[in-house]
């Protein structure tokens, strides 16, 4: 068995099973002539049951010959041009890269004995978010799984930096648009089910700075305490982006923590055309990016940034055995000393290598991209009487509803556009989204593949019409 360690022994070992394992993945994408197959839980879940993990196949090709069977033939892939689903990128090549090497010499970077350059590199990679950011010279971050948990952090320091004995009293406000891990976060740092403040939105989901004002004046009235403000860079369901600078003018004045969810639009920060549109981004006290959005890095690779390096002192234990005290005094580069987790994937490999091939200007001109389509697609979109298309995109996202010629109950309607989605998700021909807006199904294209042309939004929009018409003439004969 100790053949298949990965050392200095076994590299050619090493060397054959991954050129192996490359050209299956390979031989699938170029194969692949849709987003998926359509197979369903019932069909599949035999097959995995099958499989007797107690009973190992000994052979690589064996074991990648069932891996086509259980997995890579049935895979939903993102880097197909009509898988228009959710927040998910196809990768670049540097950063799949960046994921052969540090999976092989598996460096854990919470402590600088276990990663050593692997530290300085996550370092210089905040350092330069944080730059690009704009947050000053006393800014700092870490690599984190997701946004989910770089939102969690953020709150958790501004928790922390609210100084009140009576976590009852602490209000987070978030507009009704913002991601749902700002309500999770609350639960898991033991705030109220009150505690998150819904801010309204207007009509293109941004949210409404005058009423944040009315709801913050409220909690200072009624004795409670401002804990934090999240505004959002590109919402889940609508890529909207919130009023940056007008926000950060009302928590100057309330003196509240802001913290700033760019999950999705950090893709902004390498944006050749439209940094512009994260203006006020640098006044956060934190920030949230995913790289794994839309810098086309493989899941994970995301991180929190703040503005005051010492805020992150509320994320730090010490451990004899990992990073004692004295490590400070000697000045010695523990990440773990800023993390949530301790042992942590060298994630910032493949942004590395990924700047170092492509450069930033080349990230950002693959997301300029998107944008364009988006942009094109909501005039196809606006232009059809097929649709109803609820605002213009402000980055890569599209919100829409099938609309029948014919006069027709809306809950009909909200069926219609729930079959049509569940119908194209089955065929495997193309991958869309769903959300609701104002207690209605919608259909959702979130777009951050440079590979989709128009064409395909105009096919996918025609398979959409095709099942709606189909489900709604099914329905009209059942009743008659």
């Amino acid at each position: 068995m100790r053949s298949h360690l990965l050392n200095g022994l076994t590299t050619e070992h090493y060397r054959s099973s991954v050129i192996e394992g490359v050209e299956r993945v390979a031989a699938q994408l170029a194969a692949a002539d849709r987003p998926f197959t359509g197979v369903t839980a019932d069909a599949l879940g035999p097959r995995i049951d099958a499989v007797d993990l107690d009973r190992p196949l000994g052979d690589t090709t064996a074991a990648l010959d069932e891996l086509q069977d259980v997995y890579l033939r049935d895979a939903v892939y993102f880097h197909h041009p009509r898988y228009l689903a959710h927040l998910n990128c196809p990768v670049v090549i540097p950063a799949v890269l960046g994921e052969a090497v540090l999976s092989a010499v598996n460096s854990s970077l919470d402590t600088w004995d276990q990663s050593a350059g692997g530290t300085l590199i996550e370092r210089k990679l905040i350092d330069w978010t944080a730059a690009r950011i704009g947050l000053g010279p006393a800014a700092d971050g870490v690599f984190t799984s997701g946004g989910s948990q770089s939102n969690l952090q953020a709150l958790l320091l501004a928790r922390e930096e609210a100084k009140t004995d009576s976590l009852a009293k602490l209000r987070v406000f978030a507009s009704e648009a913002a991601h749902f891990s700002v309500r999770k976060s609350a639960k898991l740092l033991g705030l109220s089910a009150e505690s998150v403040v819904c801010v309204p939105v207007d009509h293109d989901r941004r949210m409404h700075t005058v009423a944040l004002a009315r709801e913050l004046e409220r909690c200072r009235r009624d004795g409670l305490v401002p804990m934090a403000v999240v505004a959002t860079a590109g919402t889940t369901d609508f890529g909207s982006i919130d009023p940056l600078p007008e926000i950060a003018g009302v928590c100057a004045e309330y003196g509240v923590w802001l913290h700033v969810d760019a999950a999705y639009g950090c893709g902004l920060l390498a944006s050749p055309t439209r940094r512009h549109l994260l203006a006020g981004i640098e006044r956060a006290d934190s920030v949230t990016v995913d790289y794994h959005k839309s810098f086309f890095q493989p899941v994970s690779s995301s991180a929190v940034l703040v503005r005051d390096a010492a805020t992150l002192r509320h994320a730090t234990y010490h451990a004899e055995y990992l990073n004692p005290r004295r490590m400070v005094r000697e000045r010695i580069p523990n990440q773990v000393d800023k993390s949530l987790q301790t042992t942590r994937r060298f994630d910032a490999l493949k942004l590395w290598l990924t700047l170092r091939v492509m450069g930033a200007d080349g990230v950002g001109r693959l997301f300029d991209e998107v944008c364009d389509l988006a942009q094109q697609g909501w005039r196809m979109l606006a232009a059809d009487p097929r649709y109803d298309v609820v605002v213009a995109p402000a980055l890569s996202t599209l919100v829409f509803r099938y609309i029948p010629a014919a006069v027709t109950d809306p809950a009909e309607i909200d069926r219609a556009n729930l079959h049509a989605r569940k119908a194209l998700f089955a065929s495997g021909a193309a991958v869309v989204a769903g959300t609701e807006v104002g207690g209605r199904q919608y259909l959702k294209f979130t777009l951050l593949n440079p590979e989709t042309a128009p064409a395909d939004i105009a096919a996918v929009l025609d398979l959409i019409a095709g099942h709606a018409e189909q489900y709604l003439g099914d329905s009209l004969d059942r009743a008659s």
